[in-house]
């Protein structure tokens, strides 16, 4: 049975982790870190009861406390390089929901992984849905090369654009170069600087924030008398737990750093 530590147990994905964890057969849940909360009862926060295990509040105790076999990080794009190196450098295997990483981070990571013989992975998106899209995505992108990202999200989310986003603009990117195939010019000119969204290898993503919304994208492809969009919704943080729970299992006969779910399925 795996031991698995949350670290953001508190907030909207940690703490539905936390219970994804503890109602799973296959898992036992270590305990839970946060910056707040501290000494509250990690049961209680979730929703699930008392478990007499209160929230703590240093990683690297924490690890060497209660010894998880997997670390499991919603927090927050500042504070997720450090968490990685402190897990990582304690020889316990990672599984990253945190977006923020940058490229350069993220092969740092790998490589320190790989010295350590700890594996460590990291998705944009737990959704299987939206897995689904991103891969249905590049393989539209290789026939429609013009194509405009939409992303909409709570206007509590940290960073914009998503990461889910910037992955599947990487994605349609390296689909449209293998296919050989380049987008119509752009001709608009911008009369107000961002009207047409930031670029992610030269497609524009547009991010939207806004109360009731929790995490949405639209892909919209475009072509001369016919357009498509490819849309998923994420409705409760509920439907990422699969993904979590998949994760957390197979992290670790993946040594180094993985990047993406559909490495998973």
């Amino acid at each position: 049975m795996l031991k698995v530590l949350v670290n953001g147990a508190d907030g909207r994905m940690g703490s539905q982790v936390v219970k994804a964890v503890y109602e799973d057969k296959d898992l036992e849940l270590a305990g839970g870190v946060s910056i707040t909360h501290i000494g509250e009862d990690l049961g209680e926060i979730a929703g699930i009861g008392t478990l007499h295990m209160p929230v703590r509040d240093n990683l690297g105790k924490t690890i060497d406390d209660v010894k998880p076999d997997v670390v499991v990080d919603f927090t927050s794009p500042r504070a997720i390089f450090d968490n990685a190196k402190t897990v990582i450098e304690h020889g316990v295997n990672m599984v990253v929901g945190t977006t923020g990483l940058t490229a350069d981070q993220r092969e740092e990571l790998g490589k320190l992984a790989l010295a350590k013989g700890t594996c460590i992975f990291i998705a944009p998106n737990f959704g299987l849905g939206a897995v689904l899209m991103m891969k249905i995505s590049t393989e539209v992108a290789k026939y429609l090369p013009d194509v405009e990202i939409i992303e909409m999200h709570h206007n509590n989310k940290l960073d914009a654009p998503s990461g889910t986003s910037i992955m599947t603009a990487n994605m349609i990117a390296a689909a449209r170069k293998e296919a050989g195939i380049e987008p119509a010019p752009d001709k608009t000119h911008e009369s107000l600087e961002g009207a047409r969204g930031t670029k992610v290898d030269g497609i524009p993503i547009h991010s939207v924030r806004l109360p009731g919304y929790v995490a949405h994208q639209q892909v919209l492809f475009g072509g001369y008398g016919e357009y498509l969009t490819i849309r998923h919704d994420s409705i409760d943080r509920k439907s990422f737990m699969p993904g979590v729970i998949l994760a957390v299992k197979k992290v670790g006969s993946h040594p180094g750093l993985t990047f993406g779910l559909e490495n998973f399925l």
